[in-house]
């Protein structure tokens, strides 16, 4: 009890405040709140010093958690991905853009074919069609095949 109290004196900072009043919004996003309520309790919140200024302001709605009982996390950082090595046609690293910019190229050439166009426009697009290729084969004795 007595660390319960010592808890509301704590000052209370503007994340606390600011995860009160994103509570507040998705409250009268769901209709719980009216618009005056809401505005009346967001103003409380953005004006509280203390976690028991913060206290009651979420009591009476459902899904939320009071301040008192939330619990910090800290931050876990995102191990990084090994790059596949081997011999399949996954999606990793190392794989050749050859497959899509063919594609890429003969939907230009339908395309050219259909418009009836005498410039041969699609040609362009086969510059990096060409580099494509050279990648292919040259990442495909580093891979290697």
């Amino acid at each position: 009890m007595l660390a319960r109290m010592a808890h509301e004196g704590m000052r209370a900072g503007d994340g606390d405040r600011q995860k009160v009043a994103e509570q507040l919004r998705e409250a009268l996003d769901q209709g719980r709140l009216d618009l005056s309520e809401y505005d009346e309790r967001v103003q409380r919140a953005y004006s509280a010093k203390t976690y028991g200024d913060l206290k009651g302001l979420l009591d009476d709605l459902p899904g939320t958690i009071p301040v008192e009982n939330a619990q910090i996390e800290p931050h876990q950082p995102v191990a990084k991905a090994e790059p596949r090595h081997g011999h399949g046609h996954g999606h990793g690293a190392g794989r050749s853009g050859f497959p899509g910019i063919l594609g890429v190229f003969l939907v230009c050439v339908v395309i050219w074919a259909m418009s009836g166009a005498d410039y041969f426009w699609p040609g362009w697009v086969l510059i990096p069609v060409v580099w494509a290729l050279v990648a292919h084969f040259r990442d495909r004795g580093k891979r290697g095949h």
